[in-house]
């Protein structure tokens, strides 16, 4: 992979968005893209596109991504369910994959609560979906937050009149 710092420019996300889309796999924005859509505008610079979906399309995933120069990424928490692929170009996608039984039970991958995958929003004047905006802020809490970090979940808690979780209470009043 190149040595550029990595970028996924708006036009890179629906590129991937479009190649999926054309393969009927659904998917969820989530990260600082899901947080972009959700305000419907482009806020900041992204390093990777992070993408929610079904377990069951990663073969295929694999093979579409791979097609286009895309390969593993290896990271400290590289999974089945949790992957990484880059091209030489520097675009990254992290991909988290779930799978959930008949009743809505997760019975692998990462826990995204049914409730989350209800999310609406727009990049670069396209429709996606996305994870909603109480989860997606309660998804930037639990770790040792930065500016980027804050000042997404700022603008995601004002827009939809969300109380900023206390996790960035004290934050926020740093100078």
């Amino acid at each position: 992979m190149s040595s550029q710092k990595p970028l996924m420019a708006a036009r890179d996300v629906l590129a991937i968005i479009d190649l999926f889309t054309e393969h009927a796999i659904e998917l969820w924005i989530d990260g600082g893209w899901g947080v972009d859509a959700l305000l419907g505008r482009q806020t900041r610079e992204h390093s990777d596109l992070d993408i929610a979906m079904h377990h069951e399309d990663v073969p295929l995933i694999r093979r579409l991504v791979a097609e286009r120069g895309f390969t593993d990424i290896p990271r400290d928490d590289t999974r089945d369910c949790n992957f990484v692929m880059g091209d030489e170009q520097g675009h990254l996608v992290d991909f988290h994959t779930f799978s959930y039984d008949n009743q809505g039970n997760l019975n692998f991958g990462l826990p995204y609560p049914l409730d989350s995958l209800t999310g609406n929003g727009m990049i670069a004047g396209y429709p996606v979906r996305c994870i909603s905006p109480e989860w997606l802020v309660r998804f930037h809490t639990g770790y040792l937050v930065d500016e980027n970090d804050y000042q997404d979940v700022k603008a995601v808690c004002e827009k939809f009149e969300i109380v900023i979780p206390e996790d960035y209470q004290s934050f926020g009043k740093k100078k």
